[in-house]
């Protein structure tokens, strides 16, 4: 008979069973990562594990989307506390900022190399459903908070600032001793077409 957990057990199992999905993430990819693993590092049996997530999937879909809510809270949470007109200064570093943050995350590693495409594979379809729903960041939630850009096509801006969050991959390509001020340059770009009447 499976053992029973009270609530603060279950919701402190489930931010373990997130951290260990992270740390792998981290580590290994989506491929590597093993219940196993997971359960380890938790340090509860593998049978456990099931009581909280039916599969590997569903956990590292809850921990990626999890991170992907701190980053998108981070950025309106930021832009929410410029007062006044926002200056492109003051849009270029934050955003320059926020990618920087991602840069360090494995968000990008996972949605290049097909990891992402593999959990969403294997996720129930109302979920993939749900979570298309409740994407609600949007770049018209952004552009809504910049009184200058409130009237720009955003689905232009989203595409570019995507573009920007896609030269991460490019790195040495670029060349690494410029990378940081190529990509301040390109943000500052798109910045000052967003603000410009």
């Amino acid at each position: 008979m499976p053992k029973m957990y009270s609530d603060k057990e279950k919701e402190q199992i489930t931010k373990q069973l997130k951290e260990a999905a992270n740390e792998c993430l981290m580590i290994y990819g989506v491929k590597k990562t093993t219940v196993d693993e997971l359960v380890k590092r938790v340090n509860i049996p593998k049978g456990t594990f099931y009581l909280f997530y039916e599969s590997k999937e569903l956990l590292l879909f809850d921990a990626i989307k999890d991170l992907h809510n701190e980053l998108q809270s981070q950025l309106l949470k930021e832009i929410s506390s410029l007062s006044g007109d926002i200056g492109k200064d003051q849009l270029t570093d934050l955003i320059f900022r926020i990618i920087k943050r991602i840069d360090q995350t494995y968000l990008l590693q996972i949605m290049t190399n097909g990891d992402m495409e593999l959990i969403m594979r294997k996720l129930p379809d109302e979920i993939v459903l749900e979570h298309l729903k409740q994407d609600d960041f949007s770049m018209e939630q952004f552009i809504a908070l910049i009184p200058q850009a409130r009237y720009k096509n955003v689905e232009t801006f989203s595409g570019a600032l995507r573009g920007i969050f896609l030269t991460l991959l490019y790195k040495r390509e670029i060349g690494k001793e410029v990378f940081e001020e190529s990509l301040r340059l390109m943000i500052r770009g798109i910045v000052i077409q967003l603000m410009e009447d």
